[in-house]
Order: C-alpha cells, then sequence, then structure tokens
C-alpha cells in the first residue's frame, strides 16, 4: 500500500472501508486475515485494527469463522437518508449564517466543475465534486459536532450515490438542487437553505428506493 502521512492502520480501515461500503464485497461474505494481508502487503497487526473500528461501525462482525460482512442494509440505508435530511437541513441553514467567502468561493468553484463534469458525462468526477459540495458545506456549517456526525453518514451511502450520478437525469437534478441550497447560502437565506437542502436529500433517497 502506498504510505503517506496518515498511519498504516488508518490507511487499511479506509481500504477496507472503502471496500465494504462500495460493493466490492458482498454481505455474508467471509473475510479472513490472512487472504486480507496478503491482498494489501501489510501484516495482521493493522488488519486486526481495521477489523475493530469496522465492527464498531457495524460494517462487518467478527466471528470465529472470520471477519463477516454487513455493509449497510435497506433499513441502514433508510435510516441514514431520514437523519440525513434532518442534520444536513441544519447544516446548510447554519451554512448560510456562517460560511466564509473563501468557502462560499469554493462551493461555487465546485458546482462549476460538477456541471463541467456533468457535460464530459464523466460519473467518477461528478460524483467526486458531489461529495466535496457536501464536505465544504458541513464545514461552513462551523460546528465540529455536525461535521464528525455528517462526513461518515455521508460516506457509508457512496454506493447508491455513484449509481445516482450514473443517472443523467438524477445527476442533472441533482445539480440543480445544489445551485437552490448555494444560492440560498450566498444570500443569508437559512431557512430556504434548509428547506433546499431537505427537498435534495429526500429526492435522492426516492431516487434510490426507487432502483432497489
Amino acid at each position: 500500500m502506498e504510505h503517506k502521512n496518515i498511519s498504516l492502520a488508518d490507511q487499511v480501515f479506509a481500504r477496507l472501508e472503502a471496500d465494504v461500503l462500495s460493493g466490492k464485497y458482498a454481505r455474508g461474505e467471509i473475510l479472513t486475515e490472512m487472504a486480507l494481508c496478503a491482498d494489501l502487503g501489510v501484516s495482521r497487526t493493522p488488519i486486526r485494527e481495521a477489523a475493530h473500528r469496522l465492527a464498531q461501525e457495524h460494517l462487518v462482525e467478527l466471528t470465529s469463522k472470520g471477519i463477516t460482512v454487513l455493509g449497510v442494509t435497506d433499513k441502514d440505508l433508510s435510516d441514514i437518508y431520514d437523519i440525513r435530511m434532518r442534520l444536513e437541513g441544519m447544516a446548510a441553514a447554519l451554512a448560510a449564517k456562517n460560511a466564509t467567502d473563501e468557502q462560499i468561493s469554493e462551493m461555487k468553484e465546485t458546482l462549476d466543475l460538477q456541471e463541467f463534469y456533468e457535460a464530459k458525462k464523466d460519473p467518477e468526477h461528478i460524483r467526486f465534486m458531489d461529495s466535496r459540495f457536501h464536505d465544504l458545506l458541513y464545514a461552513a456549517a462551523d460546528s465540529i459536532v455536525l461535521y464528525d456526525t455528517l462526513v461518515p453518514l455521508h460516506r457509508k451511502t457512496q454506493k447508491f450515490r455513484k449509481a445516482s450520478v450514473e443517472n443523467k437525469s438524477r445527476a442533472e437534478a441533482s445539480l440543480a438542487e445544489h445551485r437552490a441550497i448555494f444560492d440560498a447560502i450566498v444570500t443569508r437565506n437559512a431557512v430556504a437553505a434548509e428547506e433546499a437542502m431537505k427537498q435534495h436529500v429526500i429526492n435522492a433517497k426516492n431516487h434510490i428506493t426507487k432502483g432497489k
């Protein structure tokens, strides 16, 4: 694995979490430490640490047979979107009050890039810009508690958001919804920002639910 400025244990956790959330490992699949060590080129220690952290997130279960993949169930997904609707609405309202000029500029640049990649039909970059917009908004809310709560929730929907951005009509609608949220933030209209964000999350959930 590539070593960066984060610990090896954190790198292993991030990789395994991404693989579980992306659907690389199916629900019920049993992973062994030996196989994961060989796959990632690391010792058992960071694998075990990552497995325990994933178990704390209820993404896997540690059993005598190995690491059993749980992933995100349909009920989990429904709960996540319902919680996100309320908390992201709050975050959008706070962002309308607290966002700095620099944060607003970064959000605008991100939306412009999202539109650019939509025109190029580049789903990977669209998804990245979608995530970046939400991340910037969470930061602009200026609440560490909200940020630390929302980032992992948003990350847990990555598999389903990938399907959404590959749907042209939903990708276009999502961008329009982002712009409505952004416009409310720019005008410092907390009520409009909250309502626009809630509707955005509801629309995202409805689209995913229809496709399941």
